[in-house]
């Protein structure tokens, strides 16, 4: 399938070699939320440094649950030489959630998925990832804790989510912790996901675009 332009119109073949390819890669993150991982990953992409925003793309695409490998696939068919496959997911009640993992990674896909929910992603901001099996009450822990931290509610669709997480929080331990509640689920003998609570994988791809950031700025000094 063609890329359209801003018009809505097929770009030729010539049209699309001749864009500039993101030095860094494009990031393709799908995912079946309304509000709280695009308010995040667009925070992420806007606090990289300026210089570096058209070298390493970030776009998100939101869809519904049972349609996010489809989507995925159709917006990393564009120029697939470059950019870069995810699926970001909660538990939830997605009740073929270990399913859609298998599938996606099958498909060459990467799955930032969170078990039970993505503030248990946010929660590792502030050094802890409660198990607390239930989205809604992880949900309303972290609120609590997002407040007494930011001095405001919790908003899922607060555009500046990630900018209070960084300023509030400890984005490196978030990935430290994260990975190592990954790796005990694991060693202790889980097989798949939705048996992995509290965990996520998110900490890959935040932490995957955070090298990729640091490398490039150390190669221009």
């Amino acid at each position: 399938m063609a890329k359209k332009d801003r018009k809505g119109e097929r770009k030729t073949r010539e049209q699309r070699k001749n864009m500039r390819v993101p030095e860094l890669g494009y990031y393709i993150v799908v995912t079946d939320t309304e509000g709280t991982e695009r308010c995040y990953f667009d925070g992420l992409h806007k606090e990289l440094p300026e210089s570096i925003w058209e070298k390493l793309v970030i776009k998100v695409v939101e869809t519904k649950t049972a349609d996010l490998i489809e989507k995925c696939i159709e917006f990393a068919s564009y120029d697939p030489q470059y950019r870069i496959p995810w699926i970001v997911f909660d538990r939830d009640q997605v009740k073929n959630f270990d399913q859609i993992i298998t599938e996606a990674e099958r498909k060459g896909i990467n799955v930032g998925w969170s078990n039970p929910c993505f503030e248990i992603w946010m929660h590792a901001y502030y050094g802890t990832m409660p198990n607390i099996p239930e989205s809604w009450k992880c949900c309303s822990n972290f609120a609590d804790i997002y407040k007494s931290k930011t001095g405001v509610e919790y908003d899922k669709a607060d555009e500046s989510l990630y900018k209070k997480l960084i300023q509030t929080g400890d984005e490196e331990k978030a990935l430290k912790l994260a990975e190592q509640k990954h790796t005990q689920c694991i060693e202790n003998g889980y097989k798949i996901p939705s048996q992995m609570c509290p965990c996520t994988t998110v900490y890959k791809l935040v932490g995957e675009i955070n090298e990729k950031s640091i490398k490039w700025r150390n190669k221009q000094k």
